[in-house]
């Protein structure tokens, strides 16, 4: 992968118009209506790392998994792609999956979740739910991990194992991840100039398609309103240049008070999702995520 100076990746969103998705309503709309008649393709690139192998079946959705070759796999990788609820999976999620599955020689499991309109908050985390549990079965221990959108969809996720199954993972790796989706964190607009990628109007659109019939505050929207205590540890990604940062920092603060060991990985002048970004610092984000699967997918089942 060639590597980019992290400085030029702000001014390069900027003219490719990284947020026009999320600029306006009615750019979101558009969005929405433009994906509901020709949506997008969603298989992983034909060129992908030659030390993992790539199978798929549907059980519902389109469920892809990655396992190194050569190795017996330990335990299983959940992985929730990011996309603001109406885009579909992109190289950088396939390619960051491929990576965890190689380097953390474990199994990875990329869902192909039905996006809005067809898709709902808590059809989805329900989903998500049950391939965790299978997972639990086929795989042994198994982690979940997430991008953006997907990692609200993670931590909702994981909040229902814990309420629904007691289960307690051994690790959610939460990369920018959406925690309210009420965009009413009034820190905001004070990092809205600053952010090249997402903006609150389309934010908003896209968010109340998403929640279904939810309330926008109920966890299985909003993972940030629900009460954390008892999950397992969680490791954390963001940027300052991310209109998501704020709310980052109220995760990390309920987290402590919860008792939930989280690890806070802040990237000081890096934008959304920046760990998977062909820069130095997202590459050492991304070794750090492999770092942090690694020991989930590790630890006791009884943990």
């Amino acid at each position: 992968m060639v590597t980019v100076p992290s400085r030029l990746i702000a001014p390069a969103l900027r003219l490719m118009r990284a947020n026009r998705v999320f600029v306006t309503a009615e750019a979101a709309r558009r969005r929405v209506r433009a994906l509901e008649v020709r949506p997008a393709a969603y298989g992983p690139p034909s060129r992908l790392r030659q030390d993992v192998r790539v199978d798929v079946s549907q059980p519902g959705w389109p469920v892809y998994t990655i396992t190194p070759v050569g190795t017996t796999p330990v335990g299983s990788v959940v992985y929730v792609h990011g996309g603001g609820w109406v885009n579909q999976i992109a190289g950088q999620h396939w390619h960051l999956a491929a990576q965890i599955a190689a380097e953390a020689n474990t199994t990875v499991m990329v869902p192909i979740y039905p996006l809005v309109p067809f898709g709902t908050a808590s059809v989805v985390a329900a989903g998500i739910v049950a391939l965790v549990r299978d997972n639990l079965e086929r795989c042994g221990t198994t982690c979940l991990a997430g991008d953006s959108a997907g990692g609200q969809i993670a931590l909702s996720s994981a909040l229902l194992l814990r309420d629904e199954h007691g289960i307690a993972l051994p690790r959610t790796v939460l990369i920018s991840p959406a925690l309210d989706l009420s965009w009413s964190n009034p820190l905001i607009p004070t990092v809205q100039p600053s952010d090249p990628w997402l903006a609150t109007p389309g934010g908003v659109v896209l968010a109340e398609l998403w929640k279904g019939d939810r309330d926008i505050l109920d966890p299985v929207v909003s993972p940030l309103m629900g009460d954390l205590t008892g999950l397992g540890p969680i490791t954390l990604f963001s940027g300052t240049r991310d209109v998501l940062n704020p709310d980052a920092h109220l995760l990390v603060d309920k987290a402590a008070a919860a008792g939930v060991d989280l690890e806070f990985h802040e990237g000081t002048g890096q934008v959304h999702v920046y760990p998977l970004l062909p820069t130095v610092v997202g590459q050492d984000a991304r070794a750090r995520i492999v770092q942090s699967l690694s020991q989930g997918v590790a630890a006791p089942l009884d943990a």
